[in-house]
């Protein structure tokens, strides 16, 4: 077997963003309204929010961010570049100054 056919059946296991950029897996489209309208698959739909996988180290050291993986974010996914690391694409590496908010539970 060539190196190159054993090379293409190695899987990652893990994704680490470098430089100022988390790991997002952002959170299943919503298919429904509040209101109870059923939407059309085809209908594109931003979705906003999403949990932290993983975090660069250099965000990791900074104060001046206070994210932890598992955080719930809403982020702009205007810079988000979509990892096919799973058959789902839910995974996105985004700059950390892309994360617009953090949310918390109140006493947190």
């Amino acid at each position: 077997m060539s190196d190159a056919k054993a090379a293409s059946r190695v899987k990652l296991e893990t994704v680490e963003p470098m430089g100022k950029r988390v790991l997002i897996r952002k959170d299943a489209d919503k298919k429904t309204t509040k209101g109870g309208i059923q939407l059309p698959d085809n209908i594109e739909i931003p979705t906003l929010t999403g949990r932290i996988v993983a975090i660069s180290a250099q965000v990791a050291a900074d104060s001046d961010y206070p994210i932890k993986q598992y955080d719930k974010v809403l982020f702009n996914p205007k810079h988000a570049i979509p990892v096919d690391f799973e058959g789902d694409n839910q995974l996105y590496v985004v700059p950390v100054e892309d994360v617009v908010a953090v949310f918390r539970k109140a006493g947190s």
